[in-house]
């Protein structure tokens, strides 16, 4: 987006992707053209902003996924505990049975 001043007066251009090639396309002129760049300019501003808040809670959604990643490791560790101190042996096929009496 670009606003430019041509003769004393303003101009507004969008720039919009067509292919591999990128135009301008006219959008207006004088008192429109500014208020569509000032519009423009508060949209990019609150797209940013909402791309910051949204990296800030996947970061912290991160940091509870880590937590219980390691609570799962530590619980699968005492369920095995309990298992091996409980008798019970795991097969090959990884399931847990009870070890027979000798």
């Amino acid at each position: 987006m670009t606003l430019e001043r041509r003769d004393g007066r303003l101009y507004f251009y969008r720039s919009v992707r067509d292919g591999e090639r990128v135009r301008k396309v006219y959008v207006g002129a004088g008192e429109f053209a500014r208020i569509c760049s000032e519009r423009d300019i508060l949209q990019r501003t609150s797209r940013r902003a909402q791309r910051e808040r949204e990296r800030a809670e996947l970061e912290r959604l991160e940091g509870l996924v880590a937590l219980v990643e390691e609570f799962s490791e530590a619980a699968k560790v005492l369920v095995i505990a309990h298992l091996v101190d409980g008798g019970h042996r795991q097969h090959k096929g990884g399931e847990w049975r009870r070890a027979r009496s000798a």
